[in-house]
């Protein structure tokens, strides 16, 4: 009975939090007008979300891009289709790589700064000083970093496969000795800006909202301890991941 009550108990206690996080959203939603005249707010967090997590998704996408060349060639040069690795590299970057490395490091380096800034502020108590001073913390805290968070993420995400197309030419082009031409050509080809760069964009942006969302109510919902803060951080890492992941096949399914 014990080991019932407890499987329960669980159930119980998740439904509960992921209905405390759907409200949460919502009144975070509803403050996202007040961002109009509070725009400073948005550019301070657009540089800590964005700016700061550029240096990372730019050295990641090019390593990326890289490999993505080496593995492809190897793969193409068996059926004597070196001059298609521009194409290979490109549609894997922007449907598919861009979005969703960059969902992962994003949770990594912002989504952990954003948990542990909103925690940290809770523990010293300082989200129930500004309530104190009738200053909502939804609008002056939430929705700026859920909202740059949001519009970040597809920016960064569109630099990583534009940097990773770069080191696919390197490696293929400068290195392997493919066809400068038939690379780009064949890239230009055969990559839709629709079908292929604007569903990749719409998979970045559904993840910044959801890794934003997580990273944002994970900060205010923690114990605010700095083991509560500690672990609040994991939990957004941990979860943003799963998240991206599963909603990346989701989205492939249903676009592709």
């Amino acid at each position: 009975m014990d080991r019932i009550a407890r499987f329960g108990r669980f159930w119980l206690n998740a439904l509960e939090r992921t209905g405390r996080a759907h409200l949460f959203l919502a009144r975070m939603l509803g403050a996202l007008p007040s961002l109009l005249v509070r725009f400073p707010l948005l550019v301070r967090q657009l540089y800590a979300t964005g700016v700061m997590t550029l240096s990372i998704v730019l050295v990641s996408g090019l390593f990326v891009g890289m490999v993505l060349a080496l593995q492809g060639f190897n793969l193409l040069e068996g059926f004597g289709a070196e001059s298609a690795l521009g194409q290979a590299v490109a549609l894997t970057l922007v449907r598919e790589l861009g979005p969703v490395v960059t969902g992962l490091l994003f949770a990594g380096r912002a989504g952990s700064a954003m948990t542990a800034e909103i925690g940290l502020m809770k523990a010293t108590e300082q989200l129930s000083g500004l309530e104190m001073m009738a200053v909502d913390p939804f609008r002056r805290v939430y929705a700026p970093r859920f909202f740059a968070g949001f519009l970040a993420l597809p920016m960064l995400a569109a630099m990583f496969s534009a940097v990773g197309v770069y080191g696919g030419y390197l490696v293929g082009v400068e290195v392997l000795g493919v066809d400068a031409g038939a690379y780009w050509a064949n890239m230009q080809s055969s990559v839709a800006f629709m079908e292929d760069v604007g569903k990749g964009l719409i998979k970045a942006c559904v993840f910044g909202f959801v890794v934003s969302w997580i990273a944002v109510f994970e900060g205010a919902d923690c114990i605010p301890t700095s083991e509560g803060v500690s672990s609040a951080t994991t939990r957004t890492v941990v979860y943003s991941s799963l998240a991206v992941l599963g909603l990346d096949f989701v989205l492939t399914a249903i676009m592709f």
